[in-house]
């Protein structure tokens, strides 16, 4: 191999490398100016580590704030793109250096990190450190590789030869450094098609954040528990308040509340809490698996994911939502609560076992879950035991739960009821009694959910009454303001069960 070969070698590494951090700077840019009403304002006040004084007080000022976002969006898109095309690389990579490790120092990797460890931010190196270092060894290095500058100095070289008989290589010189203009279009092109498909990057940059300060605040780590293969968190996370069902009785605006409030990006940044607090699973409605999927795709999450599934009895075909949630990734598949009691009203438990069977042959944990008790007791009978049993598990005293003598089975969802002193839509174990004494003699896990009466009942007095009476699990919707709390009150609660009579199971 000759010099020049070895010289074009050393120039496509460096030009690949220049690149790709520069396409990563680019589409980081370009997503927080298309991402609506972006701003860096909570990542600012939510830094941790010796230098978050700064960053809070950039997040103080209202102008202050202003200017940080034009300079992460734009900045972001003139580094990106000079580091792309390989026009005043050599500035651009020293720029980019900088505001990496302003990233860096907002959430230092000092013993935690953002997202887990798999995700390659570990103690003191992570990506914004790797890409930054990179970047300051482009910047000192003399080869620059291919690219504007490069295209330029060749054209005044050749300009100087005075001999008016260009290289015999110019032809290629160009078509070498221009190599950008092509990638720079695959790429653009990549990424607007997987805007269509999968929406904007709720992840990009200096949007998400977490309070490294909550985790701070809490008591000890989640025990965990089995259900099939599966070791999952004694706490794990509900999806109403994701998907937006809010259970808030006549308050109909609620619902759309919380859809505001969780967007795709608040979602994000409290799943990634959650997980960081120890919460390993979550437990969704079968239309939030998409959702699910682009995050575990987005952050490389290890997060289990439960989907209740249920049958399509319009089309008669049972297993289209079994099918549809594996291919999203789930974890864990479940009959869905309402449609077990409906099928159990009806007769249908053929089409309970049909699905519990063709689960399990996916070589999936098959899990049942209802509201009335009744459901499950009838099932039982039947023969038809899941691997565990998913349970609405409260108390009815409250304020806003109904008489127990106008609490007819199977009828929690109201459908058939308009009248109050009937049906009330934040009680959802209908008979608590018999709920409680099912629970303690079955051998299967339990797991409890609408355990707080859709926010009737106190997380302290709610978590203590299922762990108390057999529940193995428990299955809360959480705000992200919420999630640490909650699992303090659960570690609290597990470290004192003299009353509860099962043993775990699982």
């Amino acid at each position: 191999m000759n010099y020049s070969t070895g010289t074009d070698y050393r120039k496509i590494i460096v030009t690949v490398l220049r690149m790709a951090i520069g396409w990563h700077f680019l589409y980081e840019g370009i997503s927080k100016i298309v991402m609506k009403d972006w701003s860096a304002f909570s990542y600012l006040a939510n830094s941790t580590g010796p230098f978050s004084g700064f960053y809070h007080w950039l997040a103080t000022s209202e102008g202050l704030l202003k200017a940080v976002d034009l300079l992460n969006e734009y900045g972001l898109i003139l580094i990106g793109f000079a580091l792309t095309t390989g026009l005043f690389s050599r500035l651009a990579s020293a720029f980019g250096a900088v505001l990496l490790m302003l990233y860096y120092f907002a959430y230092p990797s000092f013993g935690d990190s953002l997202l887990s460890s798999e995700q390659g931010n570990l103690y003191i190196i992570d990506r914004n450190f790797i890409e930054a270092a990179a970047l300051l060894v482009l910047a000192f290095l003399r080869e620059r590789g291919y690219g504007l500058d490069a295209l330029i100095g060749h054209h005044k070289k050749t300009k100087d030869l005075q001999t008016g008989v260009p290289h015999s290589d110019s032809r290629r010189e160009v078509i070498r450094n221009l190599a950008s203009v092509p990638f720079l279009g695959l790429m653009g092109l990549g990424a607007v098609n997987a805007n269509k498909k999968y929406g904007i990057d709720a992840l990009s940059g200096a949007t998400i954040q977490i309070n490294r300060q909550a985790l701070g605040e809490l008591w000890g780590t989640l025990p965990k528990g089995k259900i099939g293969k599966h070791e999952i968190s004694r706490l794990i996370m509900g999806g109403n308040l994701i998907g937006g069902w809010a259970h808030a009785r006549d308050l109909l605006y609620v619902s759309s509340l919380f859809k505001a409030y969780n967007n795709e990006r608040k979602v994000f940044e409290t799943l990634i809490l959650g997980e960081n607090a120890g919460i390993n699973t979550i437990n969704i409605g079968f239309p939030t698996n998409a959702l699910m999927a682009k995050y575990k795709r987005n952050t490389g999450s290890k997060l289990k994911v439960i989907s209740q599934v249920a049958p399509n009895m319009e089309n008669g075909d049972w297993y289209e939502q079994i099918n549809q949630a594996i291919d999203h990734g789930a974890d864990i598949l479940q009959v869905q609560g309402n449609w077990c009691d409906w099928l159990v009203r009806d007769k249908k438990t053929e089409v309970i076992a049909a699905m519990l069977e063709k689960i399990r042959s996916q070589g999936y944990t098959a899990g049942l879950a209802a509201h009335t008790i009744d459901s499950l007791i009838y099932c039982e009978q039947q023969g038809l035991i899941p691997d565990y049993y998913m349970k609405a598990m409260h108390h009815d005293n409250y304020w806003s739960a109904h008489p127990r003598e106008n609490r007819i089975p199977f009828e929690v969802d109201g459908m058939k009821y308009a009248d109050h002193n009937k049906f009330h839509d934040n009680i959802f174990d209908l008979f608590p009694d018999r709920t409680v004494e099912f629970i303690n003699r079955v051998k299967i896990p339990v797991m409890g959910f609408k355990i707080l009466a859709a926010g009737a009942i106190s997380p302290e007095d709610g978590i203590r009454y299922a762990f108390e009476n057999g529940a193995d699990f428990v299955c809360l919707g959480m705000f992200d303001f919420q999630v640490i709390q909650d699992i303090n009150i659960c570690l609290d609660v597990l470290a004192d069960l003299s009353k509860r009579r099962r043993e775990f199971c699982g």
